[in-house]
């Protein structure tokens, strides 16, 4: 599909990109990719916009695979989207029968009229060529877009009252079901799970953009997404990529080990040193890394498969993270689709061995995942790619008026269900302050 690529240069991207996010409103369909100007190893660009549908695929689970290789095959153009956690049933003898509150479709992509990379001091539009005259009209209403004032009630319930978020899993509950995943554990059944519970309101009225903006500005992710479908919402501000695609080499980066920033730089510099230490949390990442190694050998060329870094402490706004980074450079043969398929669902939200983890916290968590956990990104015409981790995210539904954020973390055998239950507690802290204003679940 030809595209239409024009460059206007640009003074300020922090006003450019809140003038995006406002101009892309308009369209029912949009995804904003945001680096948060984050220059870590294999980022590529600052943020990209895609929006207007011209075509689109939306299934449920069913041979979600090779539909998704049939679009991307047939389309070789820029393809934005999504999978959600449940695809991990396409692959697997699984099922997925928790509550929904939510409804997001298992896996969506969309072929975008219109794309906006920005870039540096510049901004570049690839444009279908049925709309490129619209390019230099485009540009000329972002750069005019007036910013919105801030609604302070857009928190608000319609009724006037505040935001009531409640636990899926009361916290005794969570509790014991740790100590199920324990027992699971000292049995020899698996080694390490990633046990997840839902924080959820209902007949809940927000406006998205101001949540998402807030949020941003709270964790400055790596990996933050604005997504819109229809009444649909993510407002994501996550931390970790789970896969890339650089002609043959694969890139995957998974996250194990969080402790909470301070405010004092020297008692916050230890805290940093402290998780880098800590055994436990170092015994989670390496655990995750063997899986995705593992994961990764299956469309690797033999011996390509290697650790790049291996926990390495990274610090963000709210926490600070142990991140490693896995390569591997890619057969010849493979299709770039089946590569997510041998690595999906990410091994850091599941646990090792990655298919009985699953089978283990399906019964003991009680909403079904759905887009948390799963993976937004985008295909490029090239055959590349790019995929984050939907984690520190809140889902919403305007029509329904369900408002949804959720948390884990990863259970060991060195695990403490109150300790485990404080991290949760810690993950949720930005997304609950930005809809109350409050840091008390």
């Amino acid at each position: 599909m030809q595209r239409t690529t024009r460059t206007y240069s640009i003074k300020s991207i922090s006003k450019l990109n809140e003038k995006l996010l406002q101009w892309a409103q308009q369209y029912e369909t949009a995804v904003w990719l945001d680096s948060n100007n984050h220059h870590q190893g294999y980022t590529s660009f600052h943020s990209i916009l895609a929006v207007d549908e011209f075509t689109s695929i939306q299934t449920d689970v069913v041979n979600a695979f090779e539909k998704l290789k049939e679009y991307q095959s047939i389309t070789q153009d820029y393809l934005f989207g999504y999978l959600s956690y449940d695809v991990k049933n396409a692959t697997e003898n699984l099922t997925s029968t928790n509550s929904d509150g939510l409804g997001f479709a298992e896996l969506f992509f969309f072929q975008p009229q219109k794309i906006l990379f920005v870039k540096n001091d510049s901004i570049e539009f690839q444009y279908l060529t049925m709309v490129d005259d619209e390019i230099d009209t485009d540009f000329e209403a972002i750069c005019t877009q007036k910013i919105k004032q801030k609604n302070t009630a857009s928190t608000r319930l319609e009724n006037g009252g505040n935001i009531v978020i409640k636990p899926r899993i009361q916290k005794q509950d969570y509790l014991f079901k740790v100590g199920k995943i324990l027992e699971h554990i000292h049995k020899g059944d698996i080694y390490e799970a990633n046990f997840c519970q839902e924080f959820y309101a209902e007949n809940t009225r927000i406006n998205p953009l101001d949540i998402y903006e807030d949020l941003n500005t709270i964790s400055e992710a790596p990996f933050a997404t604005f997504l819109k479908i229809d009444s649909q919402y993510l407002l994501c501000a996550s931390p970790e990529r789970y896969l890339k695609k650089e002609g043959a080499k694969i890139i995957s980066q998974p996250i194990k080990g969080t402790a909470k920033r301070l405010v004092d730089l020297q008692e916050d510099q230890k805290t940093a040193t402290a998780l880098s230490k800590d055994i436990k949390e170092r015994s989670e990442n390496i655990m995750i890394v063997d899986l995705v190694r593992n994961d990764l050998s299956k469309s690797a060329k033999k011996g390509s498969v290697r650790v790049e870094e291996l926990c390495k402490v990274s610090s963000f706004k709210q926490v600070h993270q142990m991140i490693s980074t896995v390569v591997s450079e890619l057969k010849d043969d493979v299709h770039l689709v089946d590569v997510i398929k041998d690595t999906f669902p990410m091994g850091s939200m599941t646990g090792a061995p990655k298919i009985s983890a699953m089978k283990i916290i399906e019964t003991l968590e009680e909403t079904k995942r759905g887009l948390y956990s799963g993976t937004v990104g985008y295909f490029t015409p090239m055959g590349n790619f790019d995929f984050n981790v939907v984690i520190r995210s809140i889902l919403y539904d305007s029509e329904k008026k369900y408002l949804s954020f959720s948390v884990g973390s990863a259970i060991t055998a060195k695990s403490t269900p109150e300790k485990e239950y404080e991290e949760c507690l810690l993950k949720a802290k930005a997304m609950q302050f930005v809809l109350t204003n409050s840091n008390e679940l």
